[in-house]
């Protein structure tokens, strides 16, 4: 069974809305200032919360029960992550040079497709597990904000001087 889904974000919000046939079933919610995010997907609640300093990884933490499922490690080029959930192990990369589509796959023909443009996108997937497609969302986003904070920290002493 494929799903498709598309999600909408308004600039400088940091609300992403996921769409199934115009109907909202699910958000990404990114908490200021704050190295975590909400998500919830068909009723499916998760919360996503990176640590470390140098080299930061994500804990997904079940939304009902607060209890740890899986763990998100990023590589140092923030181009690919591996998504740990049990015993399934997901890659995740971006699929063009732009940063504007990527996916999370594996060797078991698990295979999610994201497109994005700066305030919407799509998501085709043979999967409808809200766990897995929220956590390809979370990275791209992550991944976002990590390029939007070393380009404000190079811009701001440049304003300054």
């Amino acid at each position: 069974m494929i799903t498709y889904l598309k999600w909408k974000k308004k600039i400088f919000s940091n609300l992403l809305s996921i769409y199934s046939n115009k109907q909202k079933v699910g958000e990404l919610k990114n908490k200021c200032f704050s190295e975590s995010a909400q998500g919830e997907l068909n009723g499916k609640k998760y919360i996503f919360k990176t640590k470390g300093v140098f080299k930061q990884h994500t804990e997904i933490i079940d939304g009902e029960d607060n209890e740890v499922i899986g763990t998100i490690t990023y590589n140092s080029w923030k181009s690919k992550a591996t998504i740990s959930i049990g015993e399934k192990t997901l890659n995740w990369e971006y699929s063009n040079f732009w940063h504007t589509k990527w996916s999370v796959y594996n060797s078991n023909c698990l295979n999610i497709r994201y497109s994005a443009s700066c305030s919407h996108g799509q998501i085709d997937s043979n999967t409808d597990d809200p766990l897995i497609i929220l956590s390809g969302l979370y990275v791209s986003n992550y991944y976002s904000q990590t390029i939007m904070q070393v380009f404000l920290l190079v811009l701001i002493p440049l304003w300054i001087s």
